[in-house]
């Protein structure tokens, strides 16, 4: 099994989507994610996922300082703020690193919202079903 922390600034939106795609499509994968400074997971995200059929409601929003006595095989950051301030694994975790921009900030009506978490939400599928392929830990579409 291989173990994967997906990390990002609040543990919200990105890294709980990104964990649920990655839990969906990978085969003898362990996912984590947590946030350099959580803030529990976001309801529109949780929306925006159940409208593709996966969900996250049992997901939590957790501290980077819960895991570090696990040894992952990946880190992937999903965010620039994550990537600049992750701190020191003593792991030989393979680091990947996409900027994917937070839908939580989002401003305007109720359907632009909505929309700027489905963009998102499509951006991060395409990358962790790239991801999965690449390591060849996806399962068959």
């Amino acid at each position: 099994m291989k173990k994967i922390l997906v990390l990002c600034t609040g543990n919200s939106c990105r890294s709980q989507i990104a964990e649920g795609y990655l839990r969906h499509y990978g085969k003898d994968v362990i996912v984590y994610s947590a946030g350099l400074d959580p803030h529990g997971v976001n309801p529109k995200a949780i929306e925006t996922m159940k409208e593709v059929g996966i969900d996250i409601s049992d997901h939590t929003s957790n501290s980077i300082e819960e895991y570090r006595d696990i040894n992952f095989d990946f880190v992937i950051t999903v965010c620039d703020n994550a990537k600049e301030h992750c701190p020191f694994f003593p792991t030989n975790a393979k680091r990947i690193h996409s900027n994917f921009p937070d839908p939580a900030k989002a401003a305007g009506t109720e359907d632009q919202i909505r929309n700027e978490f489905r963009s998102a939400r499509e951006m991060i599928k395409k990358f962790s079903v790239d991801f999965l392929n690449t390591e060849h830990l996806l399962i068959a579409l």
